[in-house]
This record gives C-alpha cells, structure tokens and sequence, in this order.
C-alpha cells in the first residue's frame, strides 16, 4: 500500500472516531471506556506474540513498548470498572456512625 493510502486511512480513523465519541452521552463514558480498556487484554496477547517472534533490536523494542502500553491499559480497565461499580453498591445500615 502506498503511504499517501495509509495515510488517508489514519486521518479518516480520527475523525471518525472524534465524531463517533462526542456523540455518546457522558452518562456513557465511564461504562464504555471501562469495556473497551479490557479489550485491551487482545492487544496484550498480540504484544507478547509480537515479543516472542521478535528478532530485531527496533521490533523488540516496540513490541515491549505494547506489553507495558497494553498492561497500563488493562489493569486501569479494570480499576475504573471496579470503582464505578462500588458506587452502585448499597451501604449498610451498620456502617453509618
């Protein structure tokens, strides 16, 4: 593929995803962001694929770059997931002083 190609591919993925997300409500964010973060969990496998079948200095590199990237993601996923959810919880009568 031509660079110019790739090129209107990425350009056009921007905008349509800045598009695509200025029309979700913010009562929606939290919930969305939450479950495409551990989706991310697909891009740590293919990170650590990467890793394996690397032999060059430059593409170990990057491919280590994916693992952590990818790592930060899925764990923060989960931890906005968690949090978000404890605040749906109901408290017990006990626990007021």
């Amino acid at each position: 593929m031509t660079a110019v190609f790739l090129t209107f591919i990425f350009v056009l993925s921007i905008f349509l995803g800045f598009e695509l997300i200025s029309k979700v409500p913010s009562t929606l964010h939290t919930p969305l962001m939450s479950g495409s973060n551990a989706i991310s969990g697909i891009t740590l496998i293919g990170a650590l694929a990467a890793l394996q079948s690397s032999h060059q200095g430059l593409s170990i590199f990057l491919a280590f770059l994916a693992v952590i990237f990818a790592t930060i993601n899925v764990v923060g996923g989960y931890a906005v997931t968690d949090r978000m959810l404890s605040m749906f919880k109901k408290k017990d009568k006990g626990d007021e002083a």
